[in-house]
């Protein structure tokens, strides 16, 4: 069995105002029966939806949660969250009979089990629930055995693997092998415990100067002695205790450990010949346990983990070694947070769940508009750097290396700060737009509410290359009618793919460099940056036509130009501010629509929300 189906209304920050309306809850979420992971920005739901199942669910750490003022939405005085448990077995599904139903019909039947946690206030104080289990709105208490094959495996975020793993009265290590079925039932007669009555005995007899060492002479005879060290110990705790009771007393020491559960308790988790392990060492060993857990055989409970930020003290390439063993793990359900690019970049896209504004998204083909191709292209290119944009308030998709030096700079400029705003700028390196822009759109609602703004080049050339009689080539203007048509052409089809929360910005002229060369503030700037880096080429004689070559032929250096131009408004806007001087040299106009950067400063906006 396996979560396949969350609701929440009214918890934390999936709520809405007004009463609950069942039909229509503030979060509809489905899991997959492997591994999901929780992905967004800080404050975006994740934790939420863990404490959600914990809540219904418990976990076999007895940890105890209360419900607090802080779980309701607003100032809501009802929440509540219900869990859809399917793909039961016969060994599960007969923990769950009277509390089951069942969808479709026949021998196509299948069951299922509706969980549901509904609590309320009043008057400032919560109102004592429980969890109950069937199809109709209320449902039944659920007995203590049956609760005990819903608890869930739950690794907190600041989670203390080292202690959980060392030697201590009810350790979580103890608890972990007490389950496993070389140790379940054999509380007893374990062989464990037939090697520490042996110890116990050794013990005594060591404290009594009768336990004996056999050694070998250096002429091979053997030599039998008895240490005293222990007696001796013995002889002046006794003497303590003959003053204090009565000659007659004396103690006695030995091992007490005559149960598998206190032996157990004793053992302690390390990494062979890993001398003083460090958090991250200790992170795996923990994990690596509550895999053992999970997997153990004659269970038929749930299999069910959720960790919190997987990548707690985890270097990059331990994150991805963990995340690849984890999406291994078929047999078992994981539901995961973490705020790692890393292990965004290294999952199967169909993993990942979106947090973002009140609502989660599911990256499942069943979800997305992407098709099977672009999730094979994905997978393959979705690099840490691109897999920024899944924690992101906003993004902003750019061709290259010269958008992305420059929009920081530019948004500064016109006062918005990108890093605050939570807006990602992702460089693809190529025009492959689709394969990135159908994560963010849905064939059903609810929609994501993310801005992405999609900045690319028109790409229809102003200038022309031809060859004269004498075979040398030549660079002229086409006709202004005619590029003004195609690239109005060019505009309203590109402009066209544009949908909800997703939009296109074009470049007005030919390319982003054509465009700084036609625009009213950053015309200066761009010519500055191009004499400076392209020293050996004639910019004098008719500045445009030399850059048209220069764009044609591919050998502009876009990507220095534009790191020339990102240092100059940055070092003028720190001058102006500082005092240095008297006022801005750049000014750019974000309301001027005639400026050729016009459309970069609208991708500016609407990715931030500004």
């Amino acid at each position: 069995m396996h979560i396949s189906n969350l609701k929440l209304w009214n918890f934390r920050r999936f709520g809405s105002d007004g009463s609950i309306d069942l039909d229509k809850p503030d979060l509809d979420l489905n899991f997959i029966k492997g591994l999901n992971v929780l992905i967004g920005e800080n404050d975006s739901g994740k934790t939420a939806i863990i404490d959600a199942l914990k809540f219904v669910l418990k976990t076999h750490s007895y940890e105890y949660w209360r419900v607090e003022d802080k779980d309701f939405y607003k100032s809501a005085n009802r929440f509540r969250i219900e869990i859809i448990l399917t793909d039961f077995n016969p060994d599960e599904a007969k923990h769950f009979t009277e509390w089951l139903g069942w969808s479709g019909n026949g021998e196509t039947a299948q069951p299922y089990l509706k969980l549901n946690y509904d609590v309320r206030r009043h008057d400032k104080k919560i109102l004592p629930s429980d969890v109950k289990a069937g199809v109709d709105e209320d449902g039944y208490l659920l007995t203590a055995e049956a609760k005990e094959y819903l608890k869930a495996t739950y690794l907190k975020p600041l989670r203390d693997a080292e202690n959980e793993l060392i030697a201590k009265r009810n350790s979580r290590l103890s608890q972990i092998l007490l389950g496993d079925t070389a140790f379940k039932g054999k509380e007893k007669d374990h062989e464990l415990v037939k090697i520490f009555h042996q110890l116990s005995d050794h013990l005594q007899k060591y404290f009594q100067g009768e336990f004996e060492i056999r050694k070998q002479t250096k002429t091979g005879e053997e030599q039998i002695y008895k240490p005293q060290e222990g007696k001796e110990i013995k002889n002046k705790i006794d003497g303590y205790i003959k003053s204090f009771y009565g000659i007659q007393y004396e103690t006695d020491l030995s091992a007490s450990s005559n149960d598998i559960k206190s032996i157990l308790e004793k053992l302690t988790l390390f990494l062979k010949n890993e001398t003083n392990p460090g958090l991250g060492t200790l992170n795996r060993l923990f994990m690596a346990a509550e895999l053992l857990h999970l997997n153990k055989t004659n269970w038929s409970g749930m299999r069910l983990g959720l960790v919190e930020e997987l990548e707690a003290h985890l270097h990059p390439q331990a994150q991805m070694q963990v995340i690849e063993a984890l999406q291994k793990q078929t047999a078992i359900q994981l539901i995961l947070t973490t705020h790692s690019p890393n292990l965004a970049s290294k999952l199967n896209l169909g993993s990942l769940i979106i947090c973002n504004n009140g609502q989660a998204f599911p990256m499942g083909s069943e979800h997305t508009k992407l098709d099977s191709s672009q999730y094979t292209f994905l997978e393959k290119f979705l690099d840490t750097t691109k897999a920024n944009l899944f924690f992101a308030k906003g993004v902003i998709l750019v061709e290259g290396w010269a958008e992305e030096l420059l929009i920081p700079s530019l948004a500064k400029s016109i006062g918005i700060d990108l890093t605050e705003k939570g807006v990602s700028v992702v460089n693809l390196g190529s025009t492959a737009f689709n394969h990135y822009v159908n994560i963010f759109l849905r064939k059903a609602g609810p929609d994501m509410k993310i801005p992405v703004s999609l900045i690319t080049d028109a790409d229809i050339r102003t200038y022309e290359r031809t060859k004269d009689p004498a075979g040398e080539y030549i660079y002229s203007k086409r006709d202004e009618a005619t590029v003004v048509a195609e690239t109005g052409q060019k505009i309203k089809e590109l402009e066209s793919k544009s949908e909800k929360n997703v939009r296109y910005f074009v470049a007005p002229k030919w390319t982003l460099e054509y465009s700084l060369f036609h625009s009213t503030s950053l015309t200066g700037v761009f010519q500055a940056a191009a004499k400076s880096i392209h020293t050996g080429t004639d910019w004098e004689t008719n500045f445009e036509t030399a850059l048209a070559e220069k764009l044609i032929n591919k050998g502009l250096n876009k990507t220095e130009i534009a790191y020339y131009m990102a240092n100059a408004i940055d070092k003028d806007m720190y001058e102006s501010s500082s005092g240095k001087k008297p006022a801005k040299e750049i000014v750019i106009n974000p309301d001027d629509a005639t400026d050729g950067i016009n459309y970069l400063l609208k991708a500016i906006k609407h990715a931030s929300g500004s």
